[in-house]
């Protein structure tokens, strides 16, 4: 093979060793462990929910000033490949025609085997990554799609080796080996699909759907009981205020040691102290039947939990894995679209991100960020009358897509406080947009699921379809108008009309910007101007 002329890495002996497919189950003590959202305490993993939490973490510092030295790794594209199966060696031998291949049409048909070959290597990394059982070098190939470290030039190398590893921030953002990880450690379900499986036969399986819905209802109650708390201590501190505002007496002119009387705004003090005092009681009866309700559900899962034991369950979730891979591959697929780029190895010839468009967690956060200044609800859903801010898992995809996309707006077991699921493209030509179309794309599918059955009629996504119906308009609605999002948080917001009027309003009824842009634009223009006076209207109608 050296013969040839190839690069030295590809000519690296493989060994063929089989893998060792196996993956932890989350414990008890883990599952068990006080939550924290029943302790009071914060979230302690990225995939916890925590209510409390209003705004994405700043991301100081993206990078890394200290670059690692695997990518230099001689051995490092042997490491990757080695110990795998039969697939590995097929990557490297199609690899190794696509890239001395001079005649176009050949070179065409290699990189098609080359996509098909190294996504079946892909699934063993995946089993690996699932156990926690995975070295460097096949992670990175696995998170980054980088095989051959020479097919980057030395900056875009020293780019990767730059990137943080870790999730220190907390925040539910992964990468493919990070949410490999999360299904085979049971942290995480696999995502749904059209296909519904059979699962009468097998007892294990049945019981860890049933397990999966109940801790779903724990999740529920666990976040509900915290922020039932926390809407406490606000009541009890606006209590505190009001009775220091009424204890406090101006000296009486005449008379030493005498106090004046209640002022007019003090007694007026009173009253609130008054409407306080019932709201206090009202939450101390909602504090109850939450409190019974994380009871009952701590019981449910417990019990079922001792069932999936019982019945051999939970050694692993290699089918999970497998399924969740079978999952992304198609995700991968969704973010390029039918004309994309599917090639899926890192290489100099299609990755040109600079280190601002690059997908990795610190670009993704700090665009999560940008858009929650300007749509402060993009990441919230109502339920009992209350808004709770859910921002969706993002799922890194090392592809040469464009486009992000909703996977699924909540877990289908826990509607209320389970996050959604996105995929994001790490190599686009613009992260901005792929990001943007991803939240459009979670803010229709979270509207039309509220919606349900009245979803062309109520609503976001109610409103917007009878506009579209309307203009006579042919095509996917949906599409319609994550191009209208698009405008509306990248012109509309600075004020540049773009929208159709009746857009721009259904817009900013359901999807309203943040005070501070209400503010800016009210001086802008007429129309937002309007658009102001009709909230003014609707608030004092008590109809907003």
């Amino acid at each position: 093979m050296d013969d040839l002329g190839l690069d030295p890495e590809l000519a690296a002996l493989l060994d063929d060793t089989p893998v060792k497919r196996t993956a932890p189950i989350l414990s008890k003590s883990e599952l068990f462990s006080s939550s924290a959202e029943a302790t009071g305490g914060k979230a302690k993993e990225a995939h916890d929910v925590d209510l409390t939490v209003t705004s994405f973490t700043k991301i100081d510092k993206p990078l890394s000033d200290a670059p690692h030295a695997v990518f230099n790794d001689p051995s490092y594209y042997k490491k990757v490949l080695g110990n795998e199966n039969e697939s590995a060696q097929r990557v490297h031998a199609v690899l190794s025609k696509y890239l001395t291949c001079q005649d176009p049409k050949d070179r065409g048909v290699y990189r098609l085997q080359i996509i098909t070959a190294y996504w079946d290597f892909l699934s063993n990394l995946a089993l690996r990554a699932g156990s926690g059982n995975i070295d460097q070098p096949k992670k990175y190939a696995l998170r980054f799609g980088l095989l051959l470290p020479t097919l980057l030039t030395p900056e875009q190398k020293d780019l990767l080796a730059r990137v943080f590893d870790e999730n220190t921030y907390n925040e539910p953002v992964y990468y493919l080996d990070e949410w490999f990880y999360a299904i085979g450690s049971g942290r995480l379900n696999p995502s749904s699909t059209d296909e519904a499986k059979s699962t009468r036969s097998d007892d294990s399986a049945r019981f860890q759907q049933l397990l999966g819905k109940a801790q779903g209802k724990l999740q529920s109650a666990e976040n509900l009981l915290k922020a039932k708390c926390e809407e406490r201590n606000r009541a009890e501190e606006a209590l505190k205020a009001r009775v220091q505002i009424i204890c406090e007496h101006e000296p009486l002119a005449g008379f030493a040691g005498v106090k004046a009387n209640l002022t007019e705004a003090q007694k007026r003090t009173i009253t609130e102290i008054a409407e306080v005092l019932r709201g206090l009681g009202d939450i101390d009866k909602q504090l109850v039947s939450f409190i019974a309700d994380y009871e009952a559900s701590e019981t449910d899962v417990r019990t079922l939990q001792q069932k999936v034991d019982a019945s051999g369950g939970g050694t692993t979730n290699a089918s999970g894995i497998a399924a969740e891979f079978e999952t992304i591959r198609q995700m991968a697929k969704m973010t390029c679209g039918r004309q994309g780029n599917h090639f899926p190895i890192l290489s100099r010839e299609y990755f040109h991100s600079s280190p601002r468009e690059l997908g990795i967690r610190e670009n993704i956060l700090e665009t999560l960020r940008w858009i929650e200044s300007i749509d402060p609800e993009a990441y919230c859903r109502q339920y009992k009358n209350q808004l709770n801010r859910i921002p969706p898992f993002i799922i890194l995809i090392p592809s040469y897509g464009d486009f992000g996309f909703c996977w699924e707006p909540f877990d289908r077991y826990n509607r209320v406080t389970s996050r959604g699921r996105v995929a994001v493209p790490m190599y686009a030509k613009n992260l901005q947009i792929a990001v943007l179309t991803a939240i459009a794309d979670l803010r229709w599918q979270v509207a039309k699921e509220k919606a349900s059955y009245y979803w062309m009629e109520e609503g976001l996504t109610g409103n917007y379809y009878q506009w579209f119906q309307a203009q006579k308009l042919k095509g996917d609605v949906k599409e319609f108008f994550i191009n209208d999002y698009l405008l509306w948080m990248l012109k509309e917001s600075d004020g540049i009309q773009k929208l159709d009027k009746e857009v721009r309003g259904v817009f900013w009824r359901y999807m309203p910007f943040s005070a501070d842009i209400k503010t800016k634009l009210k001086g802008r223009a007429l129309v937002y101007q309007e658009l102001c006076q009709r909230d003014t209207n609707r608030q004092m109608s008590d109809g907003y």
